[in-house]
């Protein structure tokens, strides 16, 4: 009987991702645990292993597709002693239907992000009225591909006004790039909080803002699913979170002078490459720690909102902005505050190489209870940073420096580091936040309290 291999979902949230390569071909033979794919989230690559053993008998869905549903069949093997054409045969009746998104206009790369709707002069011509159903009565389901909803949700289009072409009239994604030529917009009326951060603006206004540069004197680059993801979840916390912001200044001679000395105590240990130091602590890892441990220390606000009411966590998930090619990534890590600092470096130094090379699991970026974003290895002294929903708080470190201080009544040079905290009003008040950000303030400046 031949056995299907439907599109996973790699985490708990995904409703559908891109299948950006074929590791096998029609005919090979797989076994339980091969690596057969590679399926593209927004912000990860992640291999897809094979559950059973038998023979590639068809790949229903090409490699490079985009939005591929949850549970969509994708390809089929024939067991042992099967026969192979059957197989195939067997399942190409489930074939359209489990993938949809073969309606894309174009071929696209393996890797390559997902395309916004395309400009006005790129559309094609919208199909004949006679063609294509009545559009659905109110309250009557639309039926329409994930990726069609996205480019009209993208272009403030009703999905209601759009014609489909597709099979039984479902609207693909061509029926609503036909609609934005044709001019269709969402009727005026009120919405609802949540659809109200929308990032993307209309095909018109896209096109009078373009007007305003000289033809020719620029490059039109389509957004990426990763840059899309960013801009959407930060419109919308910036919108429907109320910030505000608090800044500390932090004495860090102390911290440097035990960095230094925990530096040059690392053990070495045989490596391919020779021995090298069992770890190497960064600035950046005592921040996490102290960020950890100020959480611990003041669990009222390792908190996150939810309407239906306050989440407390057991522990602190420090989530850490890495900058990667196209935009940026919070890989988390768990429990640091139960984590020695040579654990939480080495750990810091995986996640940050496998977020750049887009090898993070949804899991290891996901969730977390709070953020931290340094800046001060670009020389910047200080800066708001944005809070990244469920968390309720964000540490914006700038650079330490030399700057005049007064001590004992008397100017003395210390190395100072601005930190800004932002906080979610709703979950964490000023007075929480102050006390939040002095604990903190008091690991930076005696770490020696990070060491027991």
């Amino acid at each position: 009987m031949a056995i299907k291999i439907t599109m996973p979902a790699l985490s708990p949230t995904m409703e559908e991702g891109n299948l950006a390569k074929w590791l096998v071909k029609e005919g090979d033979k797989v076994s339980a645990g091969d690596v057969i794919a590679e399926i593209e989230t927004d912000k990860a690559t992640m291999e897809v292993e094979a559950v059973d053993e038998g023979i590639v008998a068809k790949l229903v869905v090409p490699a490079g597709t985009e939005s591929v549903k949850v549970n969509a069949l994708i390809a089929v093997l024939a067991e042992d002693g099967e026969d192979v054409a059957e197989a195939a045969k067997a399942a190409s009746g489930d074939a359209p239907a489990a993938a949809p998104k073969a309606e894309a206009a174009a071929p696209v790369a393996a890797t390559a992000p997902a395309p916004v709707a395309a400009a006005p002069a790129a559309t094609p011509a919208p199909a004949p009225a006679a063609a294509a159903p009545a559009p659905a009565a109110k309250g009557e389901r639309l039926f329409a591909s994930p990726l069609a909803r996205r480019v009209a949700k993208d272009a403030g289009v009703e999905l209601a006004a759009v014609s489909g072409t597709g099979p039984h009239g479902r609207i693909i994604r061509k029926d609503v790039e036909a609609a934005i030529a044709s001019g269709v917009k969402a009727p005026a009326k009120p919405v609802a909080s949540s659809a109200a951060p929308q990032i993307a603006v209309s095909g018109a206004s896209d096109e009078a803002t373009l007007k305003m540069f000289e033809e020719g004197s620029y490059e039109l680059v389509p957004h990426d699913g990763m840059r899309k993801t960013i801009a959407r979840r930060l419109m919308e916390s910036k919108l429907t979170v109320p910030h505000f912001y608090l800044t500390i200044d932090c004495e860090l001679d102390a911290l440097l002078a035990l960095r230094s000395q925990l530096n040059a105590a690392a053990p070495l240990i045989k490596t391919e490459k020779g021995e090298v130091p069992a770890y190497k602590l960064s600035v950046n890892d005592l921040v996490i720690k102290a960020t950890a441990l100020a959480l611990r220390d003041i669990p009222e606000a390792n908190v996150s909102w939810t309407d239906a009411g306050m989440v407390k966590h057991k522990h602190a998930d420090v989530g850490v902005a890495v900058s990667i090619p196209g935009g940026l990534i919070t890989p988390i890590v768990r429990g640091a505050e139960t984590k020695a600092l040579s654990a939480i470096s080495n750990e810091m130094k995986d996640l940050a190489k496998r977020a750049r090379d887009r090898k993070l699991k949804p899991s290891e970026y996901q969730g977390g209870t709070t953020s931290v974003s340094n800046l001060g290895m670009f020389g910047v002294k200080d800066f708001a940073a944005i809070i990244n929903p469920p968390h309720a708080t964000i540490f914006a470190v700038g650079a330490g420096e030399q700057r005049a201080v007064v001590k004992n009544g008397e100017l003395a040079v210390a190395t100072v580091m601005s930190v800004t905290l932002s906080t979610d009003h709703r979950a964490v008040d000023g007075a929480l936040a102050a006390e939040l950000a002095k604990v903190f303030k008091n690991y930076i400046e005696n770490p020696l309290g990070m060491l027991v």
